[in-house]
């Protein structure tokens, strides 16, 4: 096969973030090559979220992206809270002028990404690992990477790092170019996907003494479940009878109120942490998606902030290659930047509302029940979760 030897943006990273923004660039008539280090199997059986913003449905529409998603896609207008022995529906359309969210998973979100590109370009390259990315500080980048057994060299205008948090891209900036801000949770999310109907025709979030519990689904006859669980938790010492058992007592509406079961065709454990990278370039090195920041997923924001910095990047390039203005490609981190912190400062508020910490006390649970019956009781609060849930705008 023979690789392009030059081009005017690198992606390394065949992720949701990679792959939209080589779709937003490649209808801009902006050349651009995709480098990914696992196989296409690997990447489309990638299990990640599964909510998405309005303005991340907008822009797969925009991309000429979404037509099976508009198929098979279920949109929902709300959530269930679930606390203190009662049960509060946020009522999305109503308290934000009409906007809400669909259930359509991360996996498939790259399916038809993928198979797009690969019918319609840019070029994309799996199995392509990279090695080391130079050039961040001068007039042209070299990323050197292998595929098909061979290493090659790649330059480009610009590198974008949409390779996660421990990619290579972000290891090739400069060292004190960028500071990153951490925070690890003192627990764990357990997931579970399992051939069982959904609990509720939209997705329940509960608030109990035994912990957090959140049901959601991937479709009308499978269901993702999570249960909050200590860090370092071993997915083997919870058997499926226990998962059931332990999700019946967190999102029990009642004494009778059962879930449907079925089996369990996976199960991990999810660490969870949140970390922003400041600033998201450097250079002609750009960073994307989870290579520039992570949430927590008691928010849903991971998928969608990553949509959200490539709609301002893509948008940027095109000034920069259509009238020759840098403007918004200088203003990229900032502009983003601005979004990721709230959704940042919203995902911690829906973790610290709804987990319960080691070693927390009667008081602070009483307090996270007095923030959710704000939300029941207060359009003003319940309208300020339904605008963040659904996605804020991007600048």
């Amino acid at each position: 096969m023979t690789c392009p030897r030059h081009t005017r943006v690198a992606i390394v990273g065949a992720g949701p973030a990679g792959l939209l923004l080589a779709r937003l660039l490649h209808l801009s008539g902006i050349e651009c090559v995709v480098l990914e280090s696992r196989d296409r199997a690997y990447v489309e059986r990638r299990q990640r979220a599964g909510i998405l913003e309005q303005g991340t449905v907008d822009t797969l529409r925009a991309a000429e992206v979404a037509g099976r998603l508009d198929r098979e896609a279920v949109p929902h207008d709300g959530i269930e809270l679930r606390f203190d022995g009662r049960r509060h529906r946020v009522d999305f359309p109503t308290l934000t002028g009409g906007r809400r969210v669909w259930v359509y998973a991360q996996t498939e979100v790259v399916k038809d990404l993928i198979a797009l590109q690969l019918k319609e370009g840019p070029p994309l390259y799996f199995d392509a690992p990279v090695h080391a990315v130079a050039g961040a500080d001068t007039d042209r980048c070299t990323v050197h990477y292998t595929h098909e057994g061979q290493d090659r060299t790649l330059t480009c205008d610009y590198v974008v790092g949409c390779d996660g948090h421990h990619g290579v891209v972000r290891r090739a900036l400069p060292a004190g170019a960028t500071r990153v801000h951490e925070r690890t949770w003192p627990y764990s999310w357990l997931g579970i996907l399992a051939d069982a109907p959904p609990v509720y025709e939209e997705l329940i979030y509960a608030h109990s003494e035994r912990g957090f519990a959140l049901a959601s689904m991937r479709s009308a006859r499978v269901s993702r479940l999570y249960l909050q669980v200590p860090n370092g938790e071993d997915p083997a010492a919870w058997p499926d009878g226990r998962i059931w058992d332990e999700l019946d007592r967190r999102l029990g509406a009642g004494p009778r109120w059962r879930l449907e079961r079925g089996p369990i065709s996976a199960k991990s454990v999810l660490p969870m942490r949140s970390s922003v990278t400041e600033p998201m370039r450097h250079g002609r090195i750009l960073l994307a998606g989870d290579a520039a920041h992570i949430v927590p997923p008691a928010g849903a924001k991971g998928l969608n902030l990553a949509a959200g910095d490539v709609t301002v990047l893509a948008t940027a390039f095109a000034g920069l290659y259509g009238s020759g203005s840098g403007e918004l490609l200088e203003a990229y981190s900032d502009t983003c930047l601005r979004r990721v912190w709230q959704a940042e400062r919203f995902s911690a508020f829906m973790t610290t509302t709804l987990h319960t910490a080691p070693g927390a006390s009667s008081f602070d649970a009483r307090l996270q029940v007095a923030q959710l019956d704000r939300i029941a009781t207060s359009p003003h609060a319940a309208a300020e979760l339904a605008h963040n849930y659904t996605g804020l705008a991007l600048s």
